[in-house]
């Protein structure tokens, strides 16, 4: 695991970290999945069909912390209005878009004990990490020495 719950005075947030920009958007993504899954919902995950599609998002002006919210609504949106529980993703981006290629399950059969229903701007943060540089860890989330990514995001419940 390369995130974790962080604590909030309303509502949940996350930090994410990996090496690639790409690692850390799948990671922020996994990240909010389980976060709305219920105990019994993460252990039948994997007794699931699995399909696999591609989706993407715009990366207007090349903001990938803005990116990164509109990723992180795109796999609300595919789980709520189109049944896709993601599962997995492998991703690329450029400067105008976040390319997925996803794993996902019908969202019916997928047990929720959370509901997010939205991806906030409060306390964004979508960063490189540069060599030696250390995020300082809050509460149970580890400090974090680059290089690498960091995401921190809170999401509305």
């Amino acid at each position: 695991m390369s995130w974790w719950i962080m604590p909030t005075t309303a509502d949940i947030g996350f930090r994410a970290f990996a090496p690639t920009v790409e690692e850390t958007l799948r990671e922020s993504a996994l990240a909010m999945q389980s976060i709305q899954l219920s105990e019994r919902g993460a252990r039948e995950l994997s007794q699931h069909k699995r399909s696999v599609a591609e989706w993407s998002v715009d990366v207007v002006g090349g903001d990938l912390e803005r990116g990164l919210v509109r990723w992180l609504e795109e796999v609300l949106y595919q789980g709520a209005a189109e049944n896709r529980w993601l599962v997995d993703a492998s991703l690329q981006t450029s400067q105008n878009r976040i390319t997925a290629q996803v794993s996902w399950v019908d969202s019916e059969f997928v047990e929720l004990e959370v509901e997010v229903k939205a991806v906030t701007l409060h306390d964004l943060v979508l960063r490189e990490i540069s060599e030696s540089e250390m995020v300082e860890g809050v509460d149970s989330i580890p400090t974090f020495e680059g290089p690498g990514w960091m995401a921190q995001v809170v999401l509305d419940i």
